[in-house]
Formats: structure tokens, sequence, C-alpha cells
């Protein structure tokens, strides 16, 4: 708590930037700083070292915005939030949540879900539907064949960060809210993206060079792996690309039950990925070597998920199972996993249609046909 003087005598206690995730946007603590605390445009100023116009721009341009129902449920829980913990009466003990808010979500799990959600609004057609009073939000996308399929779902705490930060945008208002993908989103997750690759790239080289001794040879020291370039800002994946394709009777080259085999298959792989290991060799399933980390690491959800790829990839085994990580999980090319597994020309979508019949056969007959992604 910061101490504030609003005369010359009266001294108040205000919530302070640390009572509130990293996260939340500058703009939006001197929204509630203003509204639910009555603190002026002038204090604020000083305060945070700016024009008073600046913080009056601020406060306008939220308040505009709480037409957004994503926007305004994050304020009106920053807002309760601070006066729940009664910055105007002290010992007063915070009031429960009907449900988690987004006050409650740290910068990390913003960052992870984050890289999940605005990936895939990135590709072609991608919305983010949500719906009042529901805990959960899905992200859909329009097939070749114009139906609707769901590719990801969040939590409703996660979206209503993601559009206070100005990640997404309301594109469609109505009872079932549709969200888009913004330039800001875009540069976030590029960001986001590079700071993935900097870790990796430290990660594989840097501690690795630094944890060998000096005497040893070079012929000890194992090479680094080749790191695997994934398109996960590309707006077409593989599989889109293929739906769209017809064969020379007309018929559509991948059928929107084989690309949701697909999808499925890319939503465990980065719910999986969520855990603390990060790194973890997914090739080695197709060659039997470790299964990942035991059962008790990572997040409930993330090692369920985990199990989830293990088994299906087991159950396609080398060549299937391969062609199905690389395209539907790394986002490779055709072209680049044929040229890595040998492969002649044009042949790689044979075997990737061969891999998405299998795999969709593996989802009705061992998990009962279950939708259901994640």
């Amino acid at each position: 708590m910061c101490k504030t003087e609003f005369g010359p005598s009266k001294v108040i206690d205000w919530p302070a930037a640390g009572n509130w995730p990293g996260w939340v946007p500058e703009a939006a603590a001197h929204y509630i700083r203003h509204v639910e605390h009555g603190l002026s445009l002038r204090q604020l100023a000083r305060l945070s070292g700016c024009h008073p116009s600046t913080v009056l721009r601020q406060v306008r341009r939220l308040e505009n915005r709480r037409d957004d129902p994503l926007v305004d449920a994050a304020l009106r829980q920053l807002g309760k939030s601070t006066t729940d913990k009664a910055p105007f009466a002290k010992g007063e003990p915070m009031a429960a949540h009907s449900r988690r808010d987004c006050t409650q979500t740290d910068d990390e799990t913003l960052d992870r879900e984050a890289r999940r959600i605005l990936r895939r609004l990135t590709e072609s057609g991608a919305v983010l539907a949500v719906v009042p009073d529901m805990e959960k939000a899905v992200v859909v996308r329009d097939t070749a064949s114009g139906t609707t399929q769901r590719t990801a779902v969040v939590d409703t705490q996660i979206a209503e960060a993601l559009a206070l930060k100005e990640w997404i945008a309301c594109k469609v208002p109505g009872r079932i809210a549709r969200y888009h993908i913004t330039p800001s989103g875009r540069a976030a997750l590029s960001r986001l993206l590079a700071q993935d690759e900097s870790g990796a790239q430290a990660g594989a080289c840097g501690m690795a060079e630094a944890q060998a001794p000096f005497s040893a040879a070079p012929s000890a020291v194992a090479p680094p792996l080749p790191r695997k370039r994934i398109r996960y800002s590309a707006n077409e994946t593989p599989l889109t690309l293929l739906a769209r394709r017809r064969d020379k009777d007309g018929a559509r080259f991948l059928t929107d039950d084989l690309v949701s085999a697909g999808e499925r298959l890319r939503e465990d792989f980065e719910i999986a990925q969520m855990a603390a290991r990060t790194t973890q060799n997914w090739d080695s399933f197709l060659t039997g070597g470790t299964q990942g980390s035991g059962p008790g690491e990572g997040p409930l959800a993330s090692t369920e998920a985990r199990r989830r790829v293990a088994r299906a990839l087991g159950d396609l085994g080398p060549g299937l199972g391969d062609v199905a990580l690389r395209c539907c999980c790394y986002l490779e090319g055709l072209e680049v996993t044929e040229k890595r597994m040998g492969w002649s020309a044009r042949s790689g979508k044979i075997v990737l249609r061969i891999a998405l019949q299998r795999l969709r056969r593996f989802y009705d007959e061992v998990q009962g046909g279950d939708t259901l992604i994640g």
C-alpha cells in the first residue's frame, strides 16, 4: 500500500501496482484508481510521472471499451480485488469470489496460454467465441467444407486478460461474442515465440557448453540436436492446406473427421508442452526411448495430455507417427518432411492421410470417439 495525500492533513492508503499481476496495463490501473478509489487525474499523473491529459485519455478510452464484455468483466474484477481489500477501511477480509477471475492469473500462466491461443487465432477464419457466464471460451474456425471446427479451449479469465491487454478485440458482439487477434496480439505472439527460441538456443548450446569440462576431448562432447523450425505463427497449417485440395474425382483430399483428428493431436501436444519440461524429445516415443517425465511432474492437465500424445504416437508407430508428429504438431511442411524422411516427392501427403485415418480410428476405438479437445 502507498500513502497518498488528498489535502494538507488527509492521508489514505491506495492499492499499489504490486497488488495486481504484472500484466495489468498501466491504463487499467489508472482507470481503477480514478474510478474506484477517487484519485484525481493530477494525482495519478504525479505518481506515474506523466501529464494529466495522458491519464485523462487513458481513462476515457477504458470507459469507452467497457462495451466489450471481456474488458468490462476484467475491470470489474480488478476493482473488486482492491475494494474487497478495503483500501479505505483496514482489517476487513477479502470477499470470496464466485469463480476464479483474471486477477488470479500470474504472468507466467498468461504468457503460456497466450502462446497457445494466439497461435490458433492467427489461423485463417479463426475467432474466439465467448458466452456470458461461462467459465470456458473456445477458438473455432471455418473448415473447407463450410462447417465450424473447434480448435482450442481456454479459461474465461485468460480471455479477459487478453482482451484487457488489447491482444484480442470483439469482432461480432452479441449473445455469443466473437473475438479476433489484433496487430498488438500478433506482435505479442512474435515476441513470445522469439523468447522461446532464445531460451531453446541458450538451453541447447550455452548451458551444455558451460558444463563441459575444459579437459574433455572434442569427440567426447555430443553435438547438439538440430532444432526444429516450428511454424506456429503461420496462417495456414499443413492440414488446412491439404483440406482445400481435391483429388481427380473432385472429392476433398482430407475430410473434416481427418482434420479433426490431426487438430486433436496438436491440441494435446500443445497442452503437454505446458509442463515444466518443455524440451521433451517426442521422437523418443517413436523409437522406443524414454517415455518422458513421471506421472507426478507438471500440472495434471499437462501430464494427461502427454500420456494421450504418447498413446497416439505409439499406436501409429514409426513412419506414420513421424509424419503425424511433424505435420500436425511441429507444423512442418510436406516438402520438408519428405526430405527429412527420405521419401520421394509428393508421397508425403499420401502417408499423412493414412496416418490421419489410423489416428481417427484410434480416437474412435480407444477413446470412444470423444471429440472434446484437451
